[in-house]
């Protein structure tokens, strides 16, 4: 009686995560990104000379983007992915999720679980799918920003920030791969320490633990053995990654600056690198906050710098937020279509076959 006691008395109640989170929020948008929407209302002429075509462009690279991330996500859950048009409706959702939450990532990802369960993806394809979406997602950002660091120190000299980031770095591919070499090789060893684990967690079956272990372990080494596919995760991550950042670059150059692309991943990956410390939601404030400084830093006019950034953040940030909503919306209701009609006709499709 007295460990859930005293696990309750710890336990920080909800409504003050939501206030705590809620301020954190507003304290990090009013330091770091009112200060740029003032600086940007005076650069407002710079908007009577954008090249509408270029814009056109930079939102066909953000479409492009989301749709490698499908593409990535499909490839992870393979063999038993879900048709295009669900996963990137659940693909929607998550990011909508995870713009307005802090940490969102953890929510989005339950939620996306939850629905490829729905969709018939079993558990430990759907579990070990997203996690090494994620993971794996992340590795190859930091691999983009490495390659990038490495090519622009020579030119540009050294920051700092930079060394920080690539610290992280090392540490995120260091925990990526020890657990991928301890699953696989060490299976053994990891299977005794989780059982040993379990057996002090009253919620856990050790068995069950055992069991799953070994299905992510038989997971693991089928991605590795199966090339292709983990060639193809990886260039779809890619993908994602750099025609985002491409975005980003097409709306520079839309207000009339050209930056090197190497000068650009830098920035880009500076920035997402910190924006991963789940602080605010999507590193809402972090990333332009770190982007803004660091695009100018490498010759971008300040209030280019700042229209540019807002308008990539607008595409990038807030325009998912509703149209994630109503992909969830729409899933929610095709969902509540296939309940009602199940008692009248046998089991229905899986949502939006």
């Amino acid at each position: 009686m007295s460990e859930p006691a005293t696990k309750k008395r710890f336990a920080m109640p909800r409504e003050i995560r939501i206030i705590l989170s809620t301020g954190l929020l507003i304290f990090v948008f009013e330091i770091l990104v009112l200060p740029q929407f003032a600086s940007a209302r005076k650069s407002l002429q710079l908007l009577s000379s954008l090249n509408p075509l270029l814009v056109i462009l930079a939102v066909v690279c953000e479409l492009a983007a989301i749709y490698s991330y499908v593409e990535l996500t499909r490839t992870v859950l393979y063999p038993y992915s879900p048709g295009r048009y669900n996963v990137l409706r659940v693909n929607l959702a998550g990011l909508a999720i995870s713009h307005v939450v802090p940490g969102g990532t953890a929510p989005a990802g339950a939620l996306s679980y939850r629905i490829f369960n729905e969709l018939g993806v079993p558990k430990e394809t759907n579990a070990f799918g997203l996690a090494t979406q994620g993971s794996g997602s992340a590795v190859v950002l930091n691999i983009i920003f490495w390659v990038a660091l490495v090519i622009s120190i020579p030119l540009r000299g050294f920051n700092p920030a930079y060394g920080f980031a690539a610290l992280a770095g090392v540490f995120l591919l260091g925990a990526f791969f020890g657990t991928i070499l301890l699953i696989t090789r060490g299976q053994r060893h990891a299977d005794s320490w989780l059982r040993a684990a379990a057996r002090h967690i009253p919620i856990l079956d050790p068995d069950r633990v055992s069991t799953l272990l070994r299905k992510v372990a038989e997971r693991i080494t089928m991605l590795i053995n199966n090339r292709r596919t983990l060639w193809w995760a990886f260039t779809w991550a890619g993908l994602n990654w750099l025609l985002d950042a491409a975005c980003l670059w097409v709306f520079i150059w839309s207000f009339g600056h050209v930056i090197s692309p190497i000068d650009l991943l830098v920035a880009y990956g500076l920035a997402y690198i910190f924006a991963a410390i789940p602080v605010t939601p999507a590193g809402l404030g972090v990333v332009e906050g770190v982007l803004i400084p660091t695009l100018v830093g490498f010759g971008v006019p300040h209030s280019q710098a700042i229209l540019a950034v807002i308008a990539y953040r607008l595409i990038n940030f807030w325009i998912p937020i509703p149209i994630g909503g109503a992909a969830y919306a729409s899933l929610q209701w095709r969902r509540g279509v296939d309940a009602t009609a199940e008692p009248r006709n046998g089991p229905g499709p899986a949502l939006g076959a």
